[in-house]
Order: C-alpha cells, then sequence, then structure tokens
C-alpha cells in the first residue's frame, strides 16, 4: 500500500533543496564582480602606461623631425650665403723699364640670395698700388630681381653688358693671359661697367638658344688732355666709362647685347649702345694735374656717344677661339675747339690643352687704334699656361708690341702670374 506525500512537504523539501544552489550562485556573481573591477582596473593601467609610451614616442618623433630639419636646413633655406672670387699675383718685365713684381690683386665676390626672388651681387678689388698702398674699388654691386625663368631686372652698378670680355672674362683666372687685350682695360675702347637699370636673361629660339641683356644708365664722361701746358683742351683722350652715381647733362645712355648659340660649342654676339657724353676732365700731359674742364672749357657741351660690338666663342675639336670687335664713338660740340673722337680695337686669340698633359697654349692678336698717334698698338702674345687645377694656372706670356716709336705702346714686355679663383 503506497504512502502519499503531502504536496506541502514536497515544496518544503524543494525550497530546502534549492536554497544552498541560490546562495552559492551569489557567492560567485560577488567572485565574477570583483574579478572584473580587478580587471578594469588592470586595464586602467595598462591604458595609463601606453598612454605615456605613446606621449614619449611622440616626443622622440619630434626631436627626429627637428634634427633631421637642421641637418637639411641648409638645402632649403629662405636666405642663402655664397662667397667666390678670385687672388692673384704677377711680374713684369719691360723692354725700357726694370722687371718688377707688378700684381698683387684680391676680389672678393659676394652672392646674398632670398629664396627665388632676389639676389645681391657684389665684387670689391682690393689690390696694392705702385706706392706700397692698398686700394678698394667697387667693381659691381647690384640687386636682381628675379622675375621669371627668362628675365631678371637688374639695378646698381653692374659690369658692361656690351660684349664679352668685360662682363665674363676680366677675372684673372678666366683670362688665359696675364693680361687684357689692349683696348679692353680701362678707360679703353670698351666700356667698362655702368650704373642703371638692366633687364637680362636667356630663352630657347626654336631648335638654339638665345640670351639677352638691355641697360638704361648715366652717361660716360670724357677726358681731355692739356698738351701745350696753358690750362686749354687741346684733344679728347679717353672715355671714362666705368658706371658712376652722377649725370652731369642728365642724358641717359641705353643699349644692350643680343647672343644667339646655333649650335653646341658656339655663340655670336651683337652690342650696341647711344646716348650723350660730356667733357668733365683734363689732364696737363707735363704735371698729370687733373683739373675740372667746366671752368676751362666753358663753350663744351654733350656729344653724341655711340658703340658698337661683336664677339664670338668658337669651341671646337679640344680649340677654343674668341674674338671681339669694339668701336666707341664722340661727336664734335658746336663751339668747342675738341673735334670728333673715336676708339677701336679688336683681338682674336686661340687656345688649346696638351693632353693628356695640363700644359695650355695660347695665341692672341689685337689692333687697338685710340685717338691719335701715340697710343696706337698692335700687338701679338703668346703665352704658355698650367693648369694645377681648373681653377688654379700659372701663365708666362711674351708681348711683341708695335706702337710709334719711344712710346710705352712699343715695348715688349714678359709678364708671369699665378691665378686662383674660388
Amino acid at each position: 500500500m503506497k504512502t502519499l506525500i503531502p504536496k506541502n512537504r514536497l515544496l518544503a523539501v524543494a525550497m530546502a533543496l534549492a536554497l544552498p544552489m541560490t546562495a552559492s550562485a551569489g557567492n560567485q556573481a560577488d567572485d565574477l564582480k570583483r574579478q572584473v573591477e580587478a580587471l578594469q582596473k588592470q586595464l586602467q593601467a595598462i591604458q595609463a602606461q601606453l598612454d605615456e609610451q605613446q606621449k614619449q614616442t611622440e616626443a622622440v618623433k619630434t626631436e627626429v623631425k627637428d634634427v633631421a630639419k637642421a641637418s637639411t636646413e641648409w638645402k632649403d633655406a629662405t636666405s642663402v650665403v655664397h662667397l667666390a672670387g678670385y687672388g692673384s699675383v704677377g711680374y713684369t718685365d719691360n723692354e725700357n723699364t726694370d722687371g718688377r713684381f707688378s700684381q698683387v690683386q684680391f676680389a672678393p665676390i659676394f652672392h646674398y640670395q632670398y629664396k627665388d626672388l632676389m639676389m645681391l651681387e657684389s665684387e670689391l678689388e682690393i689690390s696694392n698700388n705702385p706706392d706700397g698702398e692698398t686700394t678698394t674699388d667697387m667693381e659691381y654691386l647690384s640687386l636682381d630681381l628675379i622675375l621669371n625663368d627668362y628675365a631678371a631686372l637688374v639695378g646698381g652698378k653692374f659690369l658692361s653688358p656690351v660684349g664679352q670680355f668685360r662682363q665674363n672674362l676680366h677675372p684673372s683666372w678666366i683670362n688665359k693671359l696675364p693680361s687684357a687685350p689692349p683696348g679692353f682695360g680701362h678707360d679703353g675702347a670698351a666700356p667698362v661697367s655702368d650704373t642703371g637699370l638692366q633687364m637680362r636673361g636667356g630663352f630657347p629660339l626654336s631648335s638654339m638658344r638665345a640670351n639677352y641683356a638691355f641697360y638704361v644708365s648715366n652717361g660716360p664722361e670724357l677726358q681731355a688732355v692739356d698738351e701745350n701746358g696753358d690750362n686749354l683742351a687741346d684733344d679728347i683722350e679717353s672715355i671714362l666709362a666705368e658706371g658712376r652715381t652722377r649725370d652731369i647733362d642728365g642724358e641717359k645712355v641705353w643699349g644692350g647685347r643680343f647672343g644667339l648659340l646655333p649650335m653646341d660649342g658656339l655663340e655670336i654676339g651683337v652690342s650696341f649702345a647711344t646716348g650723350k657724353a660730356l667733357v668733365t676732365k683734363v689732364v696737363d700731359e707735363g704735371e698729370n694735374d687733373v683739373t675740372s674742364s667746366i671752368t676751362n672749357i666753358g663753350s663744351e657741351k654733350n656729344r653724341d656717344y655711340d658703340v658698337f660690338d661683336m664677339d664670338f666663342h668658337w669651341q671646337v675639336i679640344g680649340m677654343d677661339f674668341r674674338g671681339e670687335y669694339v668701336k666707341s664713338k664722340v661727336g664734335s660740340s658746336s663751339g668747342s675747339a675738341l673735334s670728333a673722337a673715336e676708339w677701336k680695337t679688336w683681338y682674336a686669340q686661340a687656345s688649346h690643352v696638351f693632353s693628356p698633359t695640363n700644359f695650355e697654349g695660347v695665341l692672341r692678336y689685337t689692333d687697338f687704334n685710340p685717338p691719335g698717334v701715340t697710343k696706337d698698338q698692335k700687338q701679338w702674345a703668346i703665352g704658355l699656361n698650367y693648369l694645377f687645377a681648373p681653377n688654379v694656372i700659372a701663365k708666362i706670356a711674351y708681348e711683341a708690341n708695335d706702337g710709334q716709336t719711344g712710346s710705352t705702346a712699343d715695348d715688349d714686355s714678359v709678364l708671369l702670374q699665378m691665378a686662383y679663383g674660388f
């Protein structure tokens, strides 16, 4: 006979059995909660460490960038400074004078450039004169505003763009002979420098290349000579065509040069200048006393001034050929006793490096015709150079001169020179 258990007892037994399980589940939940809280704290600590490490990493990256920028700053700086120039020493032995060490010259050239916008360039000529004193002259100083890839506006005192020799070849380490061709030095037939404004640049021209320079500047001045010692000028002797900051007659000179490179190794140039010039100095030949001509020649007025120049440079089969012709002319002045005057000179030069040696031979002929006959000069110059480096050159040359008998233009000379360009 089965015994029936009341329902209320069964419920009591089930509740009794469930109580320990509920208590156990509650304890496990508390443990899990504590574990989660502990894990959260550990994660927060780890995150803090990661944040600190990230800060340190960013700091290191910033420092590395600063170091890298400092190491390359000279490459992309907004302002760049560059020093160039040349120096030379020389010895001269003329036919009718004693040999002498005749040249001690230092010519630093400064370049300051701001971005691709502006460049300042200047050359000083520091030399030792015959009295042992040091003279300092400013060959040129200009501000070059770079307008685009084909044009720059130049203002200041600049080397004359007329021809090639004065603006490109006169530095001693570039000139292949120790002397300039007669007529291409100071007070010769070729202008030396100008003070004014200039536009210059270059551009492609079909399959060729071209370069140009056009300028306006203060006019040159003229120097006359007093041959009789009576304080009156007799003839115009020279053109003082070096850039001056005064312009007595207020008349400007304008001109320029156009160069064409029809093929590799060949350049042909044509130059001109035109304007006005005025006699401003008289030299007493006997006393070599310079006085103002404005008070001595009251009737003197400005004169027409014109220059024409042609030049070429050709490099072919190991030979280097170049030459230049220039004519400067001043017209007459109404009411003046001084007549018109003309200066002409030209030279042709050939040179060759005797490979595989470092010896270089040079041959040059010049024909200089200034006003009058006392300074007319025809010259053959032959030289032998030794190139220690492309910018370090030792020269020896002999000049055979043909001029008026008894004048310095007729004296033959031996010249030595050491030049260094940097």
